[in-house]
């Protein structure tokens, strides 16, 4: 009788193991030592784990050409970040392959010996972060909340979430997190004709936005600090062409003989961007190697 008991009791054990396996898990602190740029990832049980980056990319300042009054912004708000003075959540608006995600990357390098971490978060798992702000909340670290590439399809969870974070949770759960992102969109949210539409006008002739213009641009105005990017002239590109080869090692002479051939990777490519530069600059720098 014993033996039976023991065993329905082991059984009922196992089950609820099993169960307790699949059930949503609080947020645990990774190890802190392992690197300086963390990725918070959701396992296939629905369990959320902040996962160290084990290769952060090298990115310097001084590698991000013709972006001077951008880098200036977001260097002095992440500089009063980490010296632990009032800083504004950012966000990075324009052109594709200007050097927004870069740009934030490169803050990393250069204070991450002054406690300047990031962690990087998909748009989907924003909803999350709350659970992220409790963990770091008792570090001694500065913690940028870091998401790439943001914009939301009308209904997404993460929007209202982002929304709500910004209008002050972050900041009155600790003051060692900012949210930084990244978007093509200048308002986050996709914008169609007809709610021009919606705009009114006054005896006076003040144009106002609808409701649903307003709902729209009252996410990004809720980040204190726009810095917006443009696309480069052809001058602006080859120069940041002649930056990237500098830094592979390219002599002076073949960076001039070059520029003919940077010219006609970025035509076929259709854009000037800085990533397009890097992308010629790697293809180029290797073939040089190879032949010399």
């Amino acid at each position: 009788m014993n033996t039976h008991f023991e065993r329905l009791l082991e059984r009922a054990e196992q089950l609820m193991a099993r169960i307790e396996s699949v059930l949503p898990q609080p947020l645990g602190a990774p190890d802190w030592s392992a690197s300086v740029a963390f990725r918070y990832r959701k396992r296939s049980s629905g369990h959320g784990v902040l996962e160290p980056v084990r290769q952060v990319a090298h990115m310097r300042l001084a590698d991000l050409q013709e972006i001077d009054g951008q880098k200036e912004k977001v260097q002095r708000n992440t500089v009063q970040f980490v010296q632990g003075v009032p800083a504004n959540n950012v966000l990075l608006t324009g052109a594709r392959g200007t050097g927004k995600s870069s740009l934030v990357k490169a803050c990393l390098n250069a204070y991450a010996d002054q406690g300047l971490r990031l962690i990087e978060v998909d748009k989907a798992d924003l909803v999350d972060l709350p659970d992220i702000v409790d963990v770091v909340a008792d570090r001694p670290e500065r913690f940028v909340v870091f998401c790439d590439d943001l914009s939301f399809e009308d209904g997404e969870p993460g929007y209202k979430a982002l929304k709500s974070i910004l209008d002050g949770s972050v900041s009155a759960v600790g003051q060692n997190v900012l949210i930084y992102a990244t978007s093509n969109r200048r308002h986050l949210l996709p914008e169609y004709l007809k709610e021009n539409l919606s705009y009114t006008h006054t005896a006076d002739g003040e144009v106002h936005p609808g409701e649903v213009v307003e709902e729209k641009i009252s996410l990004s105005e809720r980040f204190g600090l726009w810095v917006s990017f443009y696309p480069f002239s052809q001058d602006e590109y080859l120069t940041i062409v002649g930056q990237w080869l500098s830094s592979f090692g390219v002599s002076a002479e073949a960076t001039e003989a070059a520029r003919p051939a940077a010219l006609v990777w970025a035509l076929e490519r259709g854009s000037r961007s800085g990533r397009v530069a890097y992308q010629f600059a790697r293809d180029y720098a290797g073939t040089h190697v190879t032949l010399g």
